[in-house]
């Protein structure tokens, strides 16, 4: 079976919990050498490796015409230039994945359109775009530690935990609800400034959970 990024990932998470505390920045950085993946394999978000550079999967399409073979077309981002590519594969066709390092740091600050953060071992900073960081951003919170993936020691992306406890810092009382599958919500802002919608009894101050995949509102922090 295929090693996927995710599982190489997460076993470098492992590995940085049970190394002794004497190893410090190595034991939470590791290089994640990947096998060959497929076109099946395809996930926004996913980033391969093609004429040297690292691609993230920004969308795709599988498409089983009438006649001829199957074939998938897909939008790819170059996470070093920020070029879009639009490519089409055969149905199967395989492709490297790109080999990365995750490394755990701090999210400090925002400069300009740039998202910056430190290893506190070495108070070394790394900044990634925004548009490299997407949707993510809602979710990233100052002196929180993330996993940082690097591709080739340049910081291309973060990783944010599944499910997230935000504090609500805005609900206004008197917002218009709306009714969907006879429940009733209401938007409000969390600590990092994203909108989620939550039932009328949430109230500003309550810690709520979040699926960050989703950006879907799970219950209070207490619940």
């Amino acid at each position: 079976m295929r090693t996927t990024l995710m599982a190489c990932l997460a076993a470098s998470a492992s590995a940085a919990f049970l190394a002794s505390p004497l190893h410090t920045t190595r034991a939470r950085t590791r290089e994640c050498a990947i096998e060959m993946g497929s076109t099946k394999d395809f996930k926004v978000g996913l980033t391969l490796e093609m004429d040297g550079y690292a691609w993230k999967l920004l969308e795709f399409l599988h498409v089983k015409p009438g006649k001829g073979p199957a074939f998938v077309r897909s939008k790819l981002k170059n996470i070093e230039t920020g070029a879009v590519l639009e490519k089409t594969w055969k149905a199967g066709e395989s492709f490297p994945d790109a080999t990365v390092e995750k490394e755990e740091m701090k999210f400090s600050y925002i400069d300009d359109d740039q998202y910056v953060f430190m290893n506190m071992d070495t108070f070394e900073e790394e900044r990634i775009p925004a548009d490299f960081i997407g949707e993510k951003k809602n979710w990233i919170k100052e002196e929180m530690t993330f996993g940082v993936l690097k591709f080739k020691g340049k910081a291309i992306d973060v990783q944010i935990p599944g499910t997230m406890t935000l504090k609500v810092t805005e609900a206004e009382p008197g917002a218009k609800g709306n009714t969907a599958g006879g429940r009733v919500e209401r938007p409000v802002k969390v600590e990092t400034g994203a909108i989620v919608m939550v039932p009328m009894f949430v109230n500003e101050g309550d810690e709520i959970r979040i699926d960050t995949e989703t950006g879907k509102y799970l219950g209070r922090a207490q619940e």
